[in-house]
């Protein structure tokens, strides 16, 4: 893992996958007779939540991406530290992580609906869908039936931060399960995301310590960027798609292809022959796009869920059950 600081480290770390995928048997309306309103509850709470405020979107996909990351789609990331131990949710990849309030909104309403019945972990991957359409993005059956996890430890999460390879990456998601295809089109999440300039302020005046800016960067990017980034005191953030910064669609894709990438990876995928074609094919039809996105968001939310009698539904999300 790059070595950042804990609030630069906080706000953005790629897509990886840190344990293996393990497709489980969910399914689309768990919740029909124990609790037919939660789907429409989830919805308005979130819809609620867009309409102030529109980042909700990539703050609800980066929680839900954090959460499958590390022991699985059980939202234990969502559980608060004690005095003896010290949570995901403190580790310093998740300090930026946002959209626990909507979470605390949800289950609260739903606690009062149907007590001990819908789990934490499945609001997050609801929840997510919900900011994700509204975004424009696609709108697909989220299967359902996870159970929430009872262990979560800051020292188990350890994400790659936003440097590495097509190739060195590829190795991390093939050994976990996903295609090539999936980790590209899952690093389109970034259609809606951030990032702190520390992350590329190098590609933009002394890349790999050549005295001049990253040759794959286009030079009106690299002003432009230069621009916001200027000061070191304050580590201003930019977004990862500069055109349609709020929508869920192709426009990254197009980005990079024009050499507008601001991530070294985000320019990688498009450079890489292994890749390129992919890129391509989405950046050409948003359709596609959203086909293969909602496919990869399915996937991901089934790896290694809790289920049946393990785990447990958290009364709180914030506290395991005791």
């Amino acid at each position: 893992m790059t070595n950042y600081s804990l609030k630069r480290a906080s706000k953005l770390y790629l897509l990886f996958i840190t344990l293996p995928l393990s497709l489980a048997t969910l399914r689309v309306g768990f919740y029909t007779t124990s609790c037919p309103l939660a789907e429409s509850t989830i919805r308005r709470i979130v819809q609620q939540r867009f309409v102030a405020d529109k980042s909700v979107t990539p703050a609800l996909l980066r929680m839900h991406y954090h959460d499958c990351f590390v022991r699985g789609c059980d939202a234990s990331i969502l559980i608060d530290s004690t005095r003896s131990n010290q949570t995901e949710k403190g580790a310093g990849a998740n300090l930026g992580v946002r959209g626990y309030e909507v979470i605390d909104q949800i289950k609260a309403r739903l606690e009062s609906i149907c007590p001990e019945t819908v789990s934490c972990a499945d609001i997050i991957a609801l929840a997510t869908r919900e900011a994700l359409r509204l975004a424009g993005g696609p709108n697909y059956d989220v299967p359902t039936g996870r159970r929430d996890g009872r262990i979560s430890r800051s020292d188990e999460v350890n994400l790659p931060g936003p440097s590495s390879t097509v190739s060195e990456a590829q190795k991390v998601f093939r050994a976990h399960g996903l295609t090539l295809d999936e980790m590209v089109v899952l690093l389109g999440a970034h259609t809606v995301g951030t990032a702190h300039c520390s992350f590329f302020r190098d590609r933009l005046s002394n890349f790999r310590g050549s005295g001049a800016p990253d040759p794959t960067m286009e030079r009106g990017m690299v002003d432009k960027l230069k621009n916001t980034c200027g000061s070191k005191i304050v580590d201003r953030t930019v977004f990862l798609d500069e055109n349609t910064s709020f929508l869920v669609d192709n426009m990254y894709y197009k980005q990079i292809i024009r050499k507008r990438g601001v991530l070294k990876i985000d320019q990688e995928i498009e450079e890489d022959m292994a890749s390129s074609k992919f890129v391509a094919k989405l950046a050409a039809d948003n359709a596609l796009f959203g086909e293969h996105f909602a496919k990869a968001m399915v996937k991901l939310g089934s790896s290694r869920v809790l289920e049946g009698r393990d785990g447990e539904i958290r009364r709180n999300c914030r506290v395991i059950n005791h």
